[in-house]
């Protein structure tokens, strides 16, 4: 009887350990799946939300200060600077828009009417080193039948046209996806004081309330200085560089600054676009004193990043400029634009967190030995 009597608190304690964890797994499912179900929705935003967030990081000391100046309106400085930037960017993007799409209409009517003419090679292209000799070939069968070239490279200027196209069409939905990420970081700045409060509570509650604001400030810091040391420096290289292709009188020298402002974001040296510009006013250009001045502005200009960009990056970031520098070039190698900030964050993020564990590490260690001799009783 006393047998039965003790294994029925056991049975009862059994069913309701069982009906804990039945209940436990329950809820984990659901929770699983609300947010499995959350992150399908909210998947087509995701790349829109961080670009808005970077650019109103990025951007929030300037906002900053235009709103001072406005005594203190948030909401008309956050309207103010995205309307100086849509004006800033893309005007002359709409222009070269429409110039280019000009020049496709009209270079298809002359294809079309057998109008078109190839002027004749200059003979200094032969002396071109490497591919002067197939060049100056090429170009002078174009001159003299430009039907026959045509006809006969059409597979390639075919495959060529379609990935122009392609990369035409890639090209127009960043620029609106851009467009709709400054609108939408307009609005991150306008509630930028709540917004940081927001980003230091989430991660207090993920990294305690010590390390939580060290990350927000962190993040933060990192975000600006990959702006400024990466975007910044490509800006500045693509007005210097530009400056001298109008100086010298480089054709269409604004669609090549503009290669070489894409080229300094993609971290590839601008240099690759400076050096044919450099041949070709060596072979066109009648003084040899000019020549030589535009060689030396051009490389000087070209090669100005190296030696900016370890100055810029680790300015008032709390990790080494190395860390920030891999972590840009390795997050634009696995994520494209987006990814060179993203990855200098996650890798700054990262060794902080791991120095953090290191010295607290040491730090206990070092307590812990103080303790000890504090215990041990001197000797008499």
């Amino acid at each position: 009887m006393n047998n039965e009597k003790n294994s029925l608190p056991d049975k009862a304690q059994e069913k309701l350990i069982s009906r804990r964890v039945l209940d436990l797994f329950i809820r984990a499912g659901l929770i699983v799946f609300l947010v499995v179900y959350c992150y399908q929705i909210f998947q087509p935003f995701i790349g829109l939300m961080l670009w808005s967030l970077i650019l109103a990081v990025a951007l929030y000391p300037l906002h900053t200060l235009i709103a001072r100046k406005m005594r203190n309106r948030d909401g008309y400085a956050a309207t103010f600077l995205v309307l100086v930037i849509v004006l800033i960017v893309f005007t002359p993007t709409t222009l070269l828009v429409f110039s280019f799409a000009d020049s496709s209409t009209e270079l298809v009517k002359q294809v079309q009417s057998g109008t078109l003419q190839v002027p004749a090679p200059p003979e200094s292209v032969a002396q071109w080193p490497v591919v002067g000799k197939n060049l100056y070939t090429l170009w002078s069968s174009a001159h003299t039948d430009l039907g026959g070239v045509i006809a006969k490279y059409e597979p390639k200027i075919s495959v060529i046209t379609k990935q122009i196209l392609g990369y035409t069409a890639s090209a127009g939905k960043a620029i609106l996806m851009f467009l709709a990420a400054l609108v939408l970081s307009g609005i991150w700045m306008a509630y930028g004081l709540s917004g940081h409060a927001a980003a230091k509570d989430i991660a207090k509650r993920m990294a305690g309330p010590e390390e939580g604001e060290v990350l927000v400030a962190l993040s933060t810091a990192t975000i600006r200085a990959v702006a400024q040391g990466v975007i910044g420096i490509a800006c500045v290289q693509s007005l210097l560089l530009g400056a001298g292709f109008i100086l010298v009188g480089i054709p269409a020298a604004g669609i090549w600054a503009l290669l070489v402002l894409l080229l300094g974001i993609m971290q590839i040296p601008a240099i690759l676009i400076a050096l044919p510009t450099i041949i070709y006013v060596f072979s066109t250009n009648d003084s040899t004193a000019v020549a030589v001045m535009y060689a030396v502005y051009t490389l000087v200009a070209g090669m100005a990043d190296n030696i900016l960009k370890p100055l810029v990056l680790g300015r008032g970031v709390d990790a080494p400029m190395p860390v920030i520098l891999l972590g840009a070039l390795g997050g634009m190698a696995t994520g494209g634009i987006i990814g060179l900030f993203l990855g200098s964050v996650m890798l700054a993020l990262g060794y902080q967190l791991f120095m953090a564990w290191v010295y607290r590490e040491t730090e206990e260690e070092n307590v812990g030995e103080v303790l000890v001799i504090s215990h041990v009783e001197p000797k008499r």
